[in-house]
């Protein structure tokens, strides 16, 4: 870490063509612009930032001189959304009924794994058609995941959680659950899914 430190204060001396010790507040605005446009990523201008941040205000003493420089964020990627055929071929490369119906409940409302292994029997309300969600991203109206977990729970009856791990004293892993949907995934790919 301390060696990340030397090296970025080293890369901004260069930059400079002078002792950073003589930097201005400008020098250093110019040189993250100079990172920026050579393309650098996120992580590495920040761990920059916070290398000169620490040069200037600890070492030199001078805290006013970094004021301008701003962490970046990293941009976010949009998500690939599956066409219906894909979310098809998805669920029924499930390994089972169990995982089938949690793989549709996590793509239908818009679940996180770990919110999925932790639904329980009681938070499905069939006459309302609510999903309910402790604790998540909030309660979500999903008919069309109701025949689905209808057919699951008449076929395991599920007594607390509503995908049970292997003892039914606790709810599968979001790591079983992971493990399941990059299986289903696999098996979908090699059955000709086209798409990455």
């Amino acid at each position: 870490m301390q060696k990340d430190y030397v090296r970025h204060v080293r890369t901004f001396a260069a930059f400079l063509g002078r002792s950073p010790d003589t930097a201005t507040s400008e020098d250093l605005r110019r040189f993250q612009l100079h990172m920026a446009q050579q393309q650098i990523g996120a992580p590495t201008i920040n761990a920059a930032i916070a290398a000169l941040r620490f040069f200037f205000t600890v070492t030199l003493e001078r805290p006013d001189l970094v004021r301008p420089l701003r962490i970046v964020n990293e941009p976010r990627k949009a998500p690939v959304v599956l066409s219906r055929e894909e979310v098809a071929r998805l669920l029924e490369a499930a390994p089972g009924l169990k995982y089938k119906a949690a793989l549709s409940v996590a793509y239908g409302a818009g679940l996180r794994v770990s919110e999925v292994a932790n639904l329980k029997v009681f938070d499905i309300d069939s006459q309302r058609m609510t999903l309910r969600v402790e604790q998540g991203k909030g309660q979500r109206d999903r008919y069309e995941l109701l025949e689905l977990l209808r057919e699951w729970w008449w076929a395991a009856r599920p007594q607390v959680w509503l995908f049970p791990g292997q003892n039914s004293i606790n709810p599968i892993t979001p790591r079983s659950a992971s493990l399941s949907t990059r299986s289903a995934t696999s098996r979908a790919r090699w059955s000709g899914w086209a798409s990455t």
